[in-house]
């Protein structure tokens, strides 16, 4: 994988996190200690970050490495069009027994 194509996935992975916990650029940048500029680099494909700020986004977004250095591959990411409806499915799966609870609130 070219660099170019890296920053790109990198960029679409961030943004994704950024409008997922409603997080400004400017917001990331002052989490970060990194100037407004760096964060808008990471967020149009223009350039990498360093492997300690991609560490530190991964704090903050509560995520791998991998959720924002590679393209999703799960299918159960693609299936369900929300995050929490995604966990709470893949809990039930892993849960059996509380199943009787979901039927019981439906």
């Amino acid at each position: 994988m070219s660099e170019r194509e890296f920053n790109q996935i990198f960029s679409e992975r961030l943004r994704y996190y950024l409008n997922k916990y409603d997080i400004t650029q400017l917001e990331l940048s002052k989490r970060l200690g990194v100037g407004t500029t760096s964060v808008y680099n990471w967020c149009n494909g223009i350039k990498t970050p360093r492997m300690d700020k991609v560490d530190a986004m991964c704090k903050i977004f509560h995520c791998k490495r991998s959720d924002l250095m590679e393209e999703p591959t799960n299918e159960t990411s693609n299936y369900y069009l929300d995050d929490d409806a995604a966990a709470a499915a893949q809990f039930l799966y892993e849960n059996p027994d509380y199943k009787v609870l979901f039927d019981a609130t439906r």
